[in-house]
C-alpha cells in the first residue's frame, strides 16, 4: 500500500513538471500529455526551421561553393566539380566549357539529386600537340559555373 502511494505520489510529481515545462494550464493528466505534444511539435518545427536558415546561410556564406578541382593525368584531366546548388542548366554549361577548351569527356559521373556533382575525365581532342595545362583547365571551369550561377537565381 505505501509503495503504491509513492508510485502515485511520483507520477502526481512528474505531470506537474511535464505540466510546467510545457506551460500547460490543464488539469487531467490526457489533457497535459497531449498539451506535452503539441509543444514537441512546436519544437521539432523550430528545429527545422533553424535548419534551414543554417542551410541558406551556408549558400550565401560559403566561399569554396562550387569547389572545383583539377588534376592531370596521362592523357587529360581529372574533373571534380561539386556545389550545393542545383537548379536546372550547370550541366549543359559545364559540357559547353569542355567543348569550348577542346575536351572530350571520356568518363563522367553526374549527381544532380539535391545537390550537383560532377566527376568527369577530359581528353584533350587537339591533334596539333597543343597542350593545355590543370590550372587553365580549372579556371575555364570555375568561369562557366560562376557565369551560370550569376545568371540563374536560386530556388530556395
Amino acid at each position: 500500500m505505501v509503495s503504491r502511494n509513492k508510485s502515485d505520489s511520483s507520477m502526481r510529481e512528474k505531470f506537474q513538471m511535464l505540466r510546467s515545462i510545457t506551460n500547460s494550464h490543464a488539469e487531467s493528466e490526457t489533457s497535459i500529455i497531449a498539451d506535452a505534444s503539441k509543444y514537441i511539435k512546436k519544437l521539432k518545427k523550430k528545429v527545422e526551421e533553424i535548419n534551414n536558415v543554417a542551410t541558406s546561410e551556408q549558400y550565401f556564406c560559403d566561399p569554396t561553393d562550387p569547389m572545383v578541382t583539377v588534376e592531370t593525368l596521362e592523357n587529360g584531366f581529372l574533373i571534380n566539380i561539386t556545389s550545393r546548388k542545383n537548379d536546372g542548366g550547370m550541366l549543359v554549361c559545364l559540357l559547353e566549357a569542355f567543348e569550348d577548351l577542346g575536351l572530350d569527356v571520356v568518363e563522367a559521373r553526374v549527381s544532380c539529386t539535391n545537390s550537383f556533382s560532377m566527376h568527369a575525365v577530359g581528353s584533350s581532342n587537339y591533334d596539333d600537340g597543343e597542350s593545355m595545362d590543370a590550372e587553365a583547365v580549372k579556371q575555364a571551369v570555375e568561369v562557366a559555373v560562376t557565369t551560370w550561377s550569376d545568371g540563374h537565381d536560386p530556388k530556395w
